[in-house]
This record gives C-alpha cells, sequence and structure tokens, in this order.
C-alpha cells in the first residue's frame, strides 16, 4: 500500500507527557475516590434531619412555584434540582439572580418558595436579591455549609449541609460541596415524588421523547402499520404469485384474511424456506398459500401497550418479528413489527 498524499498525512499520537506533569498512577486515582467517598459518608452522618423533613415538607406545602437560584457550581446544581421536579410534576423555576434584579424578579409571588444555594452563604449577588425577593413576600430558605453566615442569618429557613472538606488538595474547588449538594436536591425531590403518590404514567407523560416515556405511551395502534402498507393475501392464492407481496411489505410475511378482513393465519419467510425444501419440481407451483401458513399465529389488539407487543414477539417457544393486530372480532387492523418497535425508540 502507498504512502498517503502529503495533505491526508495523519498527525501522530503525542508521545511522552509535559515535563511537569507526573504520571497518574491507579493507587493515586484509588485513593482519591476512597477520600471523596469518606466526605459523602461525613455528610450523610452529619446531616440534620429533622432540617431536611421541615425543608422537604415546605416544599411539598408550597401553593406555588419552587424557585432555586445560586451562582458559579451551586447554580448549576440549583438549576438541575429545578428541571428534575419539573420532570416529577412540580412547579419549579431557576431564578438567575443577576437577571431577578433586572426584572426576572417579577415572576415571584408570595405563595412561592425560593431555595438559595450557596456553599459560603456570603454569595454577593444572592445577598443583593434578598430584600428584593422578601419585598415579593417569598418564603427564603438558604442550603448553606458554613456555619453561621450573611444568607442563613437573613432567611426564613437554613438546611445546614456539613462538608469535612473538598476533595481539592487546596480545600478550594467546590467538588465535594457540589456533591452533596445534588445528592440533597435530588434525594428531596424523589421524596417529594414519593409524597405526592407520582405514577409511572404522569412520569412517562412529561418524558414523552424518552425511551422510559415511550414505553409507557405509545400503544400497539400508534407504532404498526395499517391499509395499503399489509402484506395481505387469500388462503386460495398460489405461493409463487405471491412472493412480491412478501417481499415488498419489509414485513417478513403474509396476512392471510378472508373477504370480511378476518385473519386465518400468516405465511412467513420461514415458511416459504420450508415449502420450497419439501416441495419439488412442478408441485411448488400448484401450492396454495393455505396450505402451508400458521393458523395459529401470536396476535395483539390496538389497545396494547407497545412494549406488551415487544415483550409478546420475544416469548417462547421461539420468538417472531411480527405480530397481527386484530379487533375483538378476529378483524385485521394492522401489523406490529419488531423494526418498527426499535424504530420508534423501543
Amino acid at each position: 500500500m502507498g504512502s498517503l498524499p502529503p495533505s491526508l498525512d495523519l498527525p501522530s499520537p503525542p508521545l511522552g507527557k509535559p515535563p511537569h506533569l507526573q504520571l497518574l498512577s491507579e493507587t493515586t486515582l484509588l485513593n482519591l475516590f476512597k477520600s471523596q467517598q469518606n466526605h459523602l459518608n461525613y455528610f450523610f452522618q452529619n446531616l440534620d434531619f429533622s432540617q431536611a423533613l421541615s425543608f422537604t415538607q415546605t416544599l411539598l406545602n408550597s401553593r406555588g412555584t419552587i424557585f432555586f437560584s445560586g451562582v458559579g457550581k451551586s447554580g448549576f446544581v440549583a438549576s438541575k434540582i429545578s428541571q428534575t421536579l419539573v420532570s416529577l410534576d412540580i412547579r419549579s423555576s431557576f431564578l438567575c439572580p443577576l437577571d431577578a434584579l433586572h426584572g426576572d424578579i417579577g415572576a415571584l409571588s408570595s405563595a412561592d418558595v425560593l431555595v438559595l444555594f450557596s456553599k459560603s452563604g456570603s454569595t454577593e449577588e444572592l445577598l443583593r436579591l434578598l430584600p428584593c425577593a422578601r419585598a415579593k413576600g417569598v418564603y427564603l430558605i438558604s442550603v448553606t455549609s458554613v456555619s453561621n453566615n450573611a444568607l442563613a442569618n437573613a432567611c426564613d429557613m437554613n438546611v445546614h449541609l456539613p462538608l469535612e472538606r473538598e476533595l481539592c488538595p487546596f480545600d478550594l474547588a467546590p467538588v465535594t460541596s457540589t456533591a452533596i449538594q445534588m445528592v440533597f436536591g435530588d434525594t428531596v425531590a424523589i421524596a417529594l415524588m414519593g409524597a405526592r403518590n407520582l405514577t409511572k404514567e404522569q412520569y412517562a407523560a412529561n418524558h414523552p421523547a424518552g425511551r422510559i416515556g415511550k414505553s409507557l405511551i405509545f400503544k400497539v395502534k400508534d407504532v404498526m402499520k395499517k391499509k395499503d402498507e399489509l402484506p395481505i393475501c387469500k388462503e386460495g392464492d398460489l405461493i409463487m404469485e405471491q412472493l412480491v407481496e412478501l417481499s415488498s411489505k419489509g414485513c417478513g410475511c403474509l396476512l392471510v384474511i378472508d373477504d370480511e378482513y378476518h385473519l386465518l393465519g400468516t405465511f412467513t419467510d420461514g415458511d416459504l424456506r420450508r415449502t420450497l425444501i419439501k416441495a419439488s419440481g412442478e408441485a411448488i407451483f400448484k401450492l396454495r398459500v393455505g396450505d402451508m401458513c400458521n393458523r395459529e399465529p401470536r396476535t395483539i389488539g390496538p389497545d396494547a401497550m407497545a412494549v406488551e407487543a415487544m415483550k409478546k414477539m420475544e416469548s417462547p417457544p421461539s420468538p417472531v418479528q411480527f405480530l397481527p393486530v386484530i379487533d375483538h372480532q378476529n378483524v385485521l387492523i394492522g401489523i406490529i413489527t419488531l423494526h418498527g418497535l426499535v424504530s420508534a425508540g423501543l
């Protein structure tokens, strides 16, 4: 094989390391994970659960919107927790402290709760926001990790998140403090989910594009092929005359019906192969679909969940690639295929 032209020469991977870097050993990395685990254990062992319960109960009893705010990394955590609550059918929103002071504070009302995340409790932007939010009659809650801080002293409620230290060797980069903020917020979110008796169906309704949502929302009738897409034939049709119908509809089968569209059976690619093996000479040209079709195929109704159709396809004694869809009178109305389910994200 010749060499690549100069314009197509691929860059060589970098060799060695910059002189100021040290090799990272497996032991060093393992020790860091163990240290972080210890820091998280410190949080769990020292958290005041009475504070956590009061906080959760306050959010549960809220008549308005639960707003979250924070700056920097704490702001990202606050935004994520708010999004989690929204996905659980709880009214929530993130309030940027800077934008709040330039008009967005108009979203607040006396029925709302405002939760302020700050490791130190001395975040200047949040302290400037406090008197303006209080003037709107909002219930103010601070979530901090430093004792006796300005933010906690100015709010109606404070939750202290015990922090042993940051994993950072300088005890500066907020990597442990944000971890415990996230753990705390997400755990409270699940507690609210349980207290509100959120059902799978309600959860799925808020996640229609995800696999979870699709599996709980989509029914067979939503993803099945119908009408002109169906590979249909009559039991008296010659097999050799139905090969185009068998292959052109992309279902891997023929659906055998009578004049009233009642399903009589199915004839698959596999049935065709078995027919070709058994038949000899000109006999193959005289065989009719009804002679070789499966008279007891697996079927499903249009109102069944799509995920149920997939389970039925995969069930013993052997998996199948499709299910005819019939109504309560055994009238054929569609077909659902494994390929169609996968394409729909299931």
